[in-house]
């Protein structure tokens, strides 16, 4: 079984308006309510993609509720730890007058000790045939080393696990041999105290190092110049051009559609064409991608393995 780990879910309400001005009324085109969270993305886009999943996660409040009820809608099987206080909510807005977006996220509630402790006891379910993809953010009260604490339960039980959070402490995590690890191309390099505008020969270079220290695939997004892949092979991917109009969830979206390509057998070039399309398609999107038009998007894609003599 794949599980999803929601460590600080949101709801996102995403406003398209003309535009957008200081002291004045601003009057939207329109808006949409979105159950979200970067593990509750990557669990609609499993379910999307008919891969089995259950989604766990700590939050509170109504607003928790409310996600809940969505993934229960969707099919997806859910177990949130309700830690007091209520669940984030972030406002995306896209004004049509530049284009621009503006994206307003908050912190989260104060997650107890105690809660933390009754999320680890849920995580003792998994073992051997199951894989935990953590996902996102930490709400306050969970310090950025919880990625570590779960790293040594999926050890001692024998789970594989994915990581995709912006914290250096993911190099501690490495010694646990996570499945995949997934920074963009600005994470991976602050982690390693480098520019954010780093070449693609030095991202392949740190991903071979996450590699050297544990890690067994390398996932790193870049936006609008695609992706790198570094595992047994390295390979690169272009990404299409769109018109972006609500870049939160593409991340997501790729790293779903990735680990599902993994988990049913798909090849690594073919997945990462694959995952790319997906990313691009949900960032042109109020939403995630439904991948009705996916394939038109991989086919502007190209994957180029990288020798080893290149780098």
């Amino acid at each position: 079984m794949l599980y999803t780990l929601t460590l600080n879910p949101a709801i996102d309400l995403f406003i398209d308006t003309p535009r957008l001005d200081a002291d004045v009324v601003n009057r939207t085109n329109s808006y949409d309510v979105q159950a979200n969270g970067k593990g509750v993305n990557v669990s609609f886009i499993l379910q999307r993609l008919h891969v089995p999943n259950q989604a766990l996660g700590i939050g509170g409040g109504f607003t928790l509720a409310y996600i809940q009820q969505q993934l229960s809608a969707a099919g997806i099987t859910n177990d949130f730890v309700d830690g007091g206080g209520i669940t984030r909510i972030n406002v995306f807005a896209h004004v049509q007058d530049g284009p621009r977006e503006y994206k307003l996220v908050n912190p989260g509630p104060q997650v107890t000790p105690t809660a933390r402790q009754q999320l680890l006891t849920k995580l003792e379910q998994l073992g051997r045939d199951d894989t935990l993809i953590i996902s996102g953010s930490f709400a306050q009260g969970i310090p950025a080393n919880f990625i570590g604490t779960i790293g040594q339960q999926a050890a001692s039980q024998h789970f594989q696990f994915v990581i995709d959070t912006s914290y250096p402490e993911v190099l501690d995590a490495l010694q646990y041999h996570p499945l995949l690890v997934k920074p963009n191309n600005v994470e991976l390099a602050s982690w390693f105290d480098q520019p954010a505008d780093i070449d693609a020969d030095h991202l392949i270079e740190l991903g071979q190092e996450l590699r050297r220290r544990g890690a067994q695939n390398v996932l790193i997004s870049r936006g609008g110049a695609g992706a790198i892949l570094v595992g047994d092979r390295v390979f690169t991917g272009t990404a299409p051009t769109i018109t972006v109009l609500n870049s939160a969830g593409s991340g997501d979206t790729m790293l779903g559609t990735f680990v599902a390509g993994m988990v049913t057998g798909k090849a690594p070039a073919a997945n990462l064409q694959m995952a790319l399309a997906a990313g691009s398609d949900t960032a042109r999107s109020a939403w995630i991608t439904d991948f009705q038009h996916v394939p038109e998007l991989a086919a502007q894609i190209n994957v180029t393995e990288v020798k080893h003599s290149q780098y």
